[in-house]
């Protein structure tokens, strides 16, 4: 388990400082996200051709939660995809392909404002 996620587990009242969300809050919406990702993967497993069976290769580093975790800090801090990854324990590049791939799901049940936000920070950034 991430740092992160235990710091928030064994301190839920400081989960609004870090991740901008009540701990109430943070876990009905990892339910939500957790039932749309499992939504997601159902559509694409029903639509791919295997050759080789399901459940093999490396497994995952992160857990669910921890990939939101990471996408939330992301939202929040706007740090940079290599101090997420050093938070985190996994690559750069990882970080990146995590918060990539959660953001739209994110999209489906987050204000509009929060992504929008983080939106025209990376903008006045460049």
């Amino acid at each position: 388990m991430s740092e992160i996620l235990n710091h928030i587990e064994n301190n839920p009242k400081e989960t609004k400082r870090l991740i901008g969300l009540e701990y109430e809050q943070l876990q009905k919406l990892i339910q939500n996200l957790e039932r749309l990702h499992h939504e997601k993967q159902e559509l694409l497993e029903s639509q791919k051709v295997r050759i080789i069976g399901a459940g093999g290769g490396r497994k995952p580093k992160l857990s669910e939660r921890e990939k939101i975790i990471l996408t939330l800090v992301y939202l929040r801090h706007v740090t940079t995809f290599q101090l997420l990854g050093i938070q985190f324990g996994v690559s750069e590049s990882t970080a990146n392909d995590t918060f990539n791939y959660w953001l739209p799901i994110l999209q489906q049940l987050l204000p509009s404002s929060l992504v929008e936000q983080v939106k025209k920070k990376n903008l006045t950034m460049k």
